[in-house]
C-alpha cells in the first residue's frame, strides 16, 4: 500500500521529467544530501544538445534581470509542507458549491492548487498592489534569507509580519515588488487552459516592469492588450489629470486563440436605447414603416453622445426592424463572385460591381430569400445588402475603458453597509472582460489569486444570473489583520478575508434575488478553506520516512486537532482530485467513511480499520481509497487490506497516509 508525503509537488522535479522527455541522455541519476536517488540534469551534456542556442555568462543579452530574481523562481518551485483546511461555518452551501475561497498566503496557495487545477484555469485576473510607496507587499520566505540586508534597512518588522511596508526609499523597491510578483505568476500560468487569459490590473508605478515581467514568463508573443482605464482625474495635478488604470492581458497561447478564431466581444454601448427607441416608434406609428423611421429620427435628433456607428442604422422596415444599407461589393477580384444578379420585378440583370459580389452565389440567394438584399425600382440600380442592427449587439472591446470609479464604491458600501473597502473594482467593468473570455465556455474557472473585496467572485455571479452561465471562481486572500481603528475591525471583523467572505455572502444573495425564479438555481455559494501546516506531525513528512518506522511510532502522526474532513482535502490536493467536488458521508461497520463524487475517492480514516470495513469499501469499486496508517492494528493487517483489494477491486488505486 503506497505512503504518500502529502506536500505540494516538487516543480524542480516535474521540470526534470520535463526535460527527460525530451533529452533522455542528459537526465541521470544522484543522492540527494539525505542520501536518496534523484533525478539530476547533466547540465555538460544539455549543453551539447542545444548547441547554439546556448548564451553564456558575460555574453550580452536581452532579459528583464533584478536582485533576487533567481531566489524568486526558486521559491516558485520550491514544494511546502503545507495543506488547505475546510471551515465550513465561514461557507455557504459547502456541501454543493463549486466556489472556493481560500484564506492564506497566495504563494503557498498557488503551489497548493497545482495539482488538483493544473491546465483547469480559463481566466485569471488580478488585481495585485501598486507599489506606490505607501501599499504593501508580500514578505516571501525568499526575501528573508537576505537577513542582514532586511535588518540593515529596517524592512523587517519586530513582530515578523509577512507584510513589510515598501517604502519608495528602499533600496530594493522594485526589485522586491518584481520578486513578488515573478514567482506567483510563474505558478499562475500553469493553471491556465491552452486558450486561457491572463489579466493584471497596474497602475503607472509597476506599468512598464510588469509589462516586461508577463514578457518574461508568458512570451512577448502571447500579449494581446494594454487596456488603459480611465477614471476621475485631479484637476490640480501639475502636468496630467491622471487617474489612469491599466489592464495588461496576456494568453496561455496566442496561438491556440487564433486557431480557435476566439474574439473578445463587448457588449455595444447604446445598443439597448437604441433599440428601445426603434421599437417604440414601430409601435407608435402604427407599425408604418415610413411614419416608425421618420420618429426613430426625431429621436435621434435628442441623442447627440450616443456612439456614432449606432447612428448609420437610421431606418425601420416593414417588420419593424432597425438596418442600414450597406455595400455588397467585393474588396478583390475573384472569380467565382462574379455572377449575374436578377431584379426581382424586372427580371433583367442589376449592375455588378467592378470586382463582383461580396457574397457567393449561394449565399446571395439566402439573403434574397431572407428579404436582406434591398434592390432599387427596377434593374438599373445597384442592390444593398439590409444589416439588421440586431445582429450587432456586440463589438469588439474598445482598449480604453472611461467609467468613473466612485459608482463602485458606492455600490459596495450600501451593501455592507458602511464603507469598508477602499477602492474596490467594477463588477461591472470586470463582468465584462469575463463574458468577452468566457462566453464560449460558460462552465469556466476563474481565479482572482489578489481577491480583495472579491469584486471578481461577484461580478462572476452577477454574469452567471445574466446569462445562465456556471462559471464558478476561486478567490484567495491573504489572512491580513486589520487595523484596529478600521471600520470593519469594529463591527467585529478580524481579518480582510473575512469582510470578503461577508461580502460574497450578502452579494450572493442580492444577486440571487434580482434574478427572480431563475436565481433559484444559481451557485451564490463557496467553500471556505485556509491554507494551514501539514496535517501530519513534522517527524513524518516524506514516504521514505514513513517507510522507516514502527507502527506503534506512527500511531500518532495525525496532528490532534485535525479533522477527517481535514485530511480529506489534504489528500484531495496530493490526488489533484477538484476541492469543491461533493462529498458524502457514510457509516460502514460502525465506522465513519467519506465518499467524493460518487466513489471518485473513498477515505476512511478510523483508528481502527477492519476486513469488514475494508471489503465494504472495496465492493463499491472506487476509483481511490485511502486510509489512516495507523487505523491497521498490524502489519499483517495492511497487507490483507491490499490483499481484498486486489481480490474485489484491483482496479483500485489504495493508499495509506
Amino acid at each position: 500500500m503506497e505512503k504518500r508525503a502529502l506536500h505540494s509537488p516538487d516543480l524542480t522535479a516535474r521540470n526534470v521529467e520535463r526535460i527527460a522527455e525530451l533529452f533522455p541522455q542528459v537526465v541521470t541519476e544522484s543522492r540527494d544530501a539525505e542520501g536518496n536517488v534523484t533525478l539530476a540534469v547533466d547540465f555538460d551534456l544539455l549543453r551539447q544538445e542545444l548547441s547554439d542556442h546556448v548564451v553564456d555568462g558575460p555574453q550580452e543579452r536581452y532579459q528583464l534581470d533584478w536582485p533576487g530574481k533567481r531566489a524568486a523562481a526558486f521559491a516558485a518551485n520550491a514544494p511546502i509542507a503545507k495543506t488547505l483546511r475546510p471551515v465550513r461555518e465561514e461557507s455557504v452551501d459547502f456541501d454543493t458549491t463549486k466556489n472556493l475561497f481560500i484564506e492564506g498566503d497566495n504563494l503557498e496557495a498557488l503551489k497548493l492548487l497545482q495539482e488538483s487545477y493544473l491546465g483547469k484555469v480559463k481566466l485569471i485576473y488580478i488585481d495585485p498592489p501598486y507599489n506606490t510607496g505607501n501599499d504593501f507587499v508580500y514578505e516571501d520566505d525568499f526575501a528573508e534569507s537576505s537577513a542582514d540586508y532586511l535588518a540593515r534597512s529596517g524592512q523587517r518588522s519586530e513582530t515578523g509580519d509577512r507584510l513589510v511596508a515598501n517604502a519608495e526609499a528602499n533600496g530594493r523597491f522594485h526589485s522586491d515588488w518584481l520578486s513578488m510578483m515573478y514567482s506567483r505568476l510563474k505558478l499562475a500560468r500553469g493553471l491556465l487552459t491552452d486558450d486561457g487569459v491572463m489579466i493584471v490590473a497596474i497602475d503607472d508605478h509597476e506599468h512598464a516592469n510588469l509589462r516586461s515581467l508577463l514578457d518574461m514568463v508568458f512570451g512577448a508573443d502571447n500579449f494581446l492588450a494594454n487596456v488603459v482605464w480611465q477614471g476621475s482625474g485631479k484637476n490640480d495635478a501639475r502636468f496630467t489629470a491622471g487617474g489612469l488604470d491599466y489592464m495588461l492581458l496576456y494568453a496561455r497561447s496566442r496561438t491556440t486563440l487564433i486557431a480557435q478564431d476566439v474574439r473578445f466581444k463587448g457588449p455595444k454601448r447604446g445598443y439597448d436605447d437604441v433599440m428601445e427607441a426603434g421599437r417604440r416608434a414601430w409601435e407608435e406609428s402604427g407599425h408604418d414603416a415610413a411614419r416608425a423611421t421618420t420618429r426613430y429620427r426625431d429621436w435621434w435628433k435628442t441623442k447627440p453622445d450616443v456612439e456614432a456607428g449606432l447612428k448609420a442604422y437610421s431606418e425601420i422596415d416593414e417588420f419593424g426592424q432597425i438596418f442600414t444599407r450597406d455595400n455588397l461589393a467585393s474588396p478583390n477580384p475573384r472569380e467565382n463572385l462574379q455572377y449575374e444578379v436578377l431584379h426581382p420585378v424586372t427580371r433583367e440583370p442589376v449592375p455588378m460591381h467592378e470586382y463582383g459580389w461580396r457574397l457567393s452565389r449561394e449565399a446571395m440567394a439566402e439573403r434574397i430569400a431572407q428579404r436582406r438584399i434591398i434592390f432599387g425600382p427596377d434593374h438599373t440600380t445597384t442592390p444593398r445588402f439590409k444589416r439588421l442592427l440586431s445582429d450587432m449587439d456586440t463589438q469588439a472591446i474598445r482598449p480604453v475603458i472611461s467609467q468613473e470609479r466612485a459608482p463602485a464604491s458606492d455600490a459596495l458600501t450600501r451593501l455592507l453597509d458602511g464603507k469598508l473597502f477602499d477602492y474596490p473594482k467594477d463588477t461591472g467593468v470586470l463582468g465584462t472582460w469575463i463574458d468577452a473570455v468566457t462566453s464560449a465556455d460558460k462552465d469556466a474557472i476563474v481565479l482572482d489569486f489578489f481577491a480583495g473585496s472579491a469584486s471578481t467572485a461577484h461580478a462572476v455571479m452577477s454574469l452567471n444570473a445574466t446569462d445562465q452561465g456556471n462559471r464558478r471562481f476561486i478567490m484567495v486572500q491573504l489572512d491580513e489583520v486589520l487595523e484596529s481603528g478600521a471600520l470593519a475591525r469594529k463591527r467585529g471583523y478580524v481579518t480582510l478575508a473575512g469582510v470578503a467572505r461577508e461580502r460574497l455572502r450578502r452579494a450572493g444573495e442580492h444577486v440571487r434575488q434580482e434574478a427572480g425564479p431563475p436565481g433559484a438555481d444559481l451557485d451564490v455559494g463557496f467553500r471556505s478553506l485556509h491554507v494551514a501546516t501539514s496535517n501530519m506531525a513534522d517527524t513524518l513528512t516524506t514516504a521514505d520516512d514513513l517507510v522507516q518506522f514502527a507502527l506503534s511510532e506512527a500511531v500518532e502522526s495525525v496532528k490532534p486537532d485535525r479533522t477527517d474532513e481535514d485530511l480529506l482535502f489534504q489528500v484531495l490536493l496530493d490526488w489533484g482530485i477538484d476541492l469543491a467536488e461533493p462529498i458524502a458521508v457514510d457509516d460502514i461497520e460502525g465506522r465513519r467513511v467519506l465518499s467524493v463524487a460518487d466513489g471518485a475517492l473513498i477515505a476512511c480514516f478510523a483508528d481502527e480499520v477492519t476486513d469488514a470495513v475494508v471489503g465494504a469499501i472495496a465492493a463499491r469499486h472506487p476509483l481511490r481509497a485511502v486510509f489512516l496508517d495507523a487505523g491497521f492494528a498490524t502489519d499483517a493487517a495492511r497487507i490483507n487490506a491490499e490483499q481484498i483489494f486486489r481480490e474485489v477491486s484491483p482496479e483500485t488505486e489504495v493508499r495509506a497516509i
